[in-house]
Protein backbone atom coordinates (compact mmCIF):
# COMPACT_ATOMS: atom_id res chain seq x y z
CA UNK A 1 0.00 0.00 0.00
CA UNK A 2 1.71 3.42 -0.64
CA UNK A 3 2.40 5.73 1.79
CA UNK A 4 0.09 9.35 1.63
CA UNK A 5 2.12 12.37 2.36
CA UNK A 6 0.62 15.18 4.61
CA UNK A 7 1.25 18.42 2.23
CA UNK A 8 3.83 20.78 4.55
CA UNK A 9 2.03 23.74 5.32
CA UNK A 10 3.51 26.76 5.79
CA UNK A 11 1.80 29.94 7.06
CA UNK A 12 1.74 33.43 5.06
CA UNK A 13 -0.19 34.98 7.73
CA UNK A 14 -2.84 34.55 10.05
CA UNK A 15 -5.29 33.70 7.54
CA UNK A 16 -3.81 32.42 4.83
CA UNK A 17 -1.64 29.52 4.37
CA UNK A 18 0.16 27.46 1.46
CA UNK A 19 0.64 23.76 0.80
CA UNK A 20 4.32 23.48 -0.95
CA UNK A 21 5.42 20.44 -2.94
CA UNK A 22 8.81 19.68 -5.31
CA UNK A 23 9.87 17.76 -7.48
CA UNK A 24 13.32 17.13 -7.17
CA UNK A 25 15.99 14.85 -8.83
CA UNK A 26 18.55 13.27 -7.25
CA UNK A 27 22.22 11.53 -8.71
CA UNK A 28 22.81 8.45 -7.43
CA UNK A 29 26.34 6.56 -6.43
CA UNK A 30 26.07 4.84 -10.14
CA UNK A 31 25.93 8.07 -11.90
CA UNK A 32 21.65 7.22 -12.82
CA UNK A 33 19.27 10.06 -11.65
CA UNK A 34 16.34 9.25 -9.67
CA UNK A 35 13.20 11.73 -10.27
CA UNK A 36 10.31 12.13 -7.65
CA UNK A 37 8.09 14.54 -5.84
CA UNK A 38 7.98 15.54 -1.91
CA UNK A 39 6.38 18.08 0.24
CA UNK A 40 9.47 17.68 2.64
CA UNK A 41 12.71 17.87 0.92
CA UNK A 42 15.04 17.42 3.53
CA UNK A 43 13.08 14.43 4.88
CA UNK A 44 12.70 13.14 1.60
CA UNK A 45 16.76 12.89 0.82
CA UNK A 46 17.27 11.51 4.30
CA UNK A 47 15.11 8.63 3.52
CA UNK A 48 16.72 7.90 -0.16
CA UNK A 49 19.86 7.79 1.94
CA UNK A 50 18.50 5.46 4.85
CA UNK A 51 17.34 1.92 4.87
CA UNK A 52 13.80 1.51 5.11
CA UNK A 53 11.39 4.49 3.15
CA UNK A 54 13.42 5.45 0.53
CA UNK A 55 12.70 4.19 -2.70
CA UNK A 56 13.38 0.69 -4.38
CA UNK A 57 15.53 2.24 -6.89
CA UNK A 58 17.72 4.67 -4.61
CA UNK A 59 18.19 1.85 -1.78
CA UNK A 60 20.64 -0.19 -4.04
CA UNK A 61 22.59 2.95 -5.46
CA UNK A 62 23.30 5.11 -2.17
CA UNK A 63 24.08 7.70 -1.43
CA UNK A 64 22.35 9.52 -3.22
CA UNK A 65 23.06 13.58 -3.80
CA UNK A 66 20.60 16.47 -4.74
CA UNK A 67 20.94 18.21 -8.08
CA UNK A 68 17.69 19.53 -8.92
CA UNK A 69 14.25 20.95 -7.63
CA UNK A 70 11.88 23.17 -7.85
CA UNK A 71 8.87 24.24 -5.89
CA UNK A 72 5.03 24.20 -6.99
CA UNK A 73 1.65 24.81 -5.85
CA UNK A 74 0.08 21.08 -5.19
CA UNK A 75 0.69 17.67 -5.49
CA UNK A 76 -1.64 17.61 -8.82
CA UNK A 77 1.21 20.60 -10.70
CA UNK A 78 4.10 18.50 -8.95
CA UNK A 79 2.73 15.13 -10.20
CA UNK A 80 2.07 16.72 -13.67
CA UNK A 81 5.96 18.32 -14.14
CA UNK A 82 7.32 14.37 -12.29
CA UNK A 83 5.97 13.11 -15.31
CA UNK A 84 7.43 15.26 -17.86
CA UNK A 85 10.67 15.24 -16.10
CA UNK A 86 10.80 11.63 -16.37
CA UNK A 87 9.87 11.04 -20.33
CA UNK A 88 13.15 13.42 -20.63
CA UNK A 89 16.28 11.97 -22.06
CA UNK A 90 19.33 11.77 -19.58
CA UNK A 91 20.96 14.67 -22.09
CA UNK A 92 17.93 16.63 -21.43
CA UNK A 93 17.87 16.20 -18.09
CA UNK A 94 21.37 16.89 -17.34
CA UNK A 95 21.16 20.29 -19.42
CA UNK A 96 17.56 21.28 -17.07
CA UNK A 97 20.28 20.56 -14.22
CA UNK A 98 22.89 22.19 -15.45
CA UNK A 99 20.89 25.37 -16.24
CA UNK A 100 19.17 25.42 -13.02
CA UNK A 101 23.17 25.54 -11.65
CA UNK A 102 23.77 28.86 -13.66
Amino acid sequence: MPHKQKPQTSFKNDNEQTNTWQVYIVSCSDNSLYCGITTDLERRLKEHNGFSKGARYTRARQPVNLVYSETLENRSQASIREAQIKKLSRAAKLALIKQAQT
